[in-house]
């Protein structure tokens, strides 16, 4: 498996409340949903079990049975509104039933209808969506760190976001109306940690700028880039005959291509499961940000038209 967690930009942006247990248990839901097919239906629930989320987030197989524990509890709960193409707002859960085995390790859930349109309706374009490797965010120890990632993770074609307002932005983080009230507990307790782990442990550097409305803070923007080892592991593997064509590739390419070797026959080794084209192109253009894939798929790329391009 990949492990590439993909949501469309509408539920990245929601205001939403999850403690960090239980956004890991909804990422590996959503990895393992799309990459395995199963619970892609409102009808058929998806397994969880406690090795997988040890395994995925370095922890002990007993913190991962608490984690499953945590979540039939109040996961089920847990709720989120939704900004639609028109305006208005649309509120929903996350899961429509739990169901923990206990002494088994393991939990059934079933995704909700809203949840499950936002996973798995992707056309391919990267305006509509967001993608990262769930590794990128597995040591992160503050759920505002993921949220924080998964907000950046928008706008890393251009590395810079919006500024952000901070009303909303509290909401997107899941901060409460009540807690951190005052800007320097807001900073200290959670702007900071979040920017301070997103450093430390993932695959980016990233800086914020507050912006000002008279003499109170209104909101936040941020810059970030990939780190140097990065951009190095990158450089040093590529190959001679495609690096001009592998650094000129651009985004805009990069989705349409990913969409055409999706369709090509040659292809389906690639393919896992019962994911549809469209599922099947998200990954293909994952892999086309690598360079060693990008070698790999280049007889393919080529053959839809790619060196013409």
């Amino acid at each position: 498996m990949t492990d590439l967690v993909v949501k469309s930009n509408r539920l990245v942006q929601a205001l939403q409340t999850l403690t960090l247990s239980e956004t890991r248990l909804l990422q590996l839901a959503i990895v393992d949903a799309r990459e395995t097919g199963q619970g892609l239906s409102t009808d058929e629930p998806l397994e969880l079990d406690a090795l997988r989320y040890a395994k995925a987030f370095n922890v002990s197989p007993d913190a991962a049975y608490l984690a499953l524990i945590e979540a039939e509890d109040s996961l089920f709960k847990r709720q989120f509104t939704i900004t639609n193409e028109d305006g208005t707002l649309t509120k929903s859960r996350w899961i429509q039933d739990a169901n923990y085995r206990k002494g088994e390790g393991r939990i059934l859930v079933t995704l909700t209808r809203v949840v499950i349109e936002h996973v798995t309706k992707i056309d391919g374009f990267e305006q509509y969506f967001t993608s990262y490797h769930l590794k990128k965010t597995a040591d992160f120890k503050s759920v505002y760190a993921v949220r924080l990632y998964e907000l950046l993770m928008q706008w890393k074609s251009v590395g810079k976001t919006p500024v952000y307002e901070l009303n909303k932005f509290r909401s997107q983080l899941g901060i409460g109306v009540n807690e951190y009230t005052r800007m320097e507990a807001f900073k200290r307790r959670v702007l900071d940690i979040a920017v301070d782990q997103i450093n430390e442990f993932s695959d980016i550097t990233v800086k914020y700028e507050q912006h000002k409305k008279g003499r109170s803070i209104s909101g936040f923007s941020f810059s970030f880039k990939p780190k140097k080892a990065t951009i190095r592991s990158i450089e040093t593997n590529r190959d001679l005959n495609t690096t001009d064509l592998f650094s000129r590739m651009t985004d805009k390419q990069r989705y349409l291509f990913a969409t055409k070797l999706s369709e090509l026959p040659e292809m389906g080794k690639y393919s896992q499961g019962t994911e549809s084209y469209p599922q099947f192109a998200i990954r293909i253009a994952e892999m086309l940000q690598d360079s060693e894939k990008f070698k790999e798929l280049f007889p393919y790329l080529q053959k839809v038209g790619f060196a013409s391009a």
